[in-house]
């Protein structure tokens, strides 16, 4: 199942290469709301409701530029540092021993096709595995951790590295929290319909250059153990977002430094999950 918001409307995406929609407050005649928060509370049913319908059933072709975040009001969004093992060695920092973890503030969230709004000329970009919680639960163990998985989708962990760095200690949340710096979609994918989140190639380009290619295996903390990490000190809630962290290839560690600019496309794409497609434009429109 892949669940998406098309015009601030809950829909299944359906079709082969998953162009079509099916309404779900619609179809269901009001059975399930139209608001993806609310689903994730008869989500059980919700899949099963879904199993059920015919193949060829679709309301029409959704229009990729229409769609928003495919969980548009999370209560939490975690990120996570240095939790690729390529990425700490392309920044010369030592593996972490535990999650590193910070927040990005629900507001930044948008849609596939959203524009990037620049905040300056340090914009940085950083493809990611993106998870949300489905049930909800405080000290979840790493083996009952999928449990409480809702899906998978593809997102962009995107960061002013000077308002991030400007002082010391870096102010992480603040440079990863401005209007548009959270792209994700274009669905959320259930877990039936991803082989191995733990092997996933995942890729960002740029004009059509290659600046991120990795897979989910070099991950210093998988899915599970970030679960579990997490909900050992707070409960998590029915869409909470985890950004799970980015493989080597960032800007801001390149030689020379490549930065997000006016006029960029930014494509960011997982395995099996989708694409995301976002213009950089400049504040003001330009």
């Amino acid at each position: 199942m892949r669940l998406a918001l098309l015009d601030g409307r809950a829909v299944l995406l359906t079709g082969e290469n998953h162009e079509l929609f099916v309404d779900v407050a619609h179809r269901s005649d009001r059975t399930f709301s139209s608001d993806p928060m609310e689903l994730l509370s008869s989500w059980d049913d919700l899949r099963e409701w879904a199993a059920g319908l015919d193949a060829d059933a679709a309301d029409g072709e959704a229009d990729p530029a229409e769609l928003g975040p495919c969980i548009p009001r999370p209560q939490k969004v975690f990120g996570i540092g240095l939790n690729y093992k390529d990425h700490a060695a392309e920044a010369g920092l030592d593996i972490p021993k535990q999650p590193m973890v910070f927040t990005k503030f629900p507001t930044c969230l948008v849609g596939p096709r959203a524009d990037v709004v620049l905040t300056g000329e340090h914009v940085d970009y950083e493809v990611e595995l993106v998870v949300a919680i489905g049930r909800g639960g405080r000290g979840i163990a790493a083996k009952d951790a999928l449990d409480h998985v809702a899906g998978y989708c593809v997102g962009q962990d995107i960061s002013d590295r000077r308002a991030q760095f400007a002082d010391k200690p870096p102010q992480f949340s603040m440079g990863k929290s401005a209007d548009t710096f959270g792209p994700i979609g274009p669905a959320l994918v259930t877990l039936d319909e991803v082989a191995n989140p733990g092997d996933l190639a995942l890729t960002c380009d740029i004009g059509g250059e290659r600046l991120q290619d990795g897979r989910t295996s070099d991950m210093v903390f998988g899915v599970e153990a970030l679960v579990e990490f997490l909900s050992s000190t707070m409960p998590l809630t029915p869409g909470d977002l985890i950004f799970t962290g980015t493989p080597a290839g960032v800007g801001s560690v390149r030689d020379p430094r490549r930065y997000l600019a006016a006029g960029d496309t930014l494509e960011s794409e997982i395995e099996g999950l989708g694409k995301l497609v976002n213009a950089c434009v400049n504040e003001g429109g330009n």
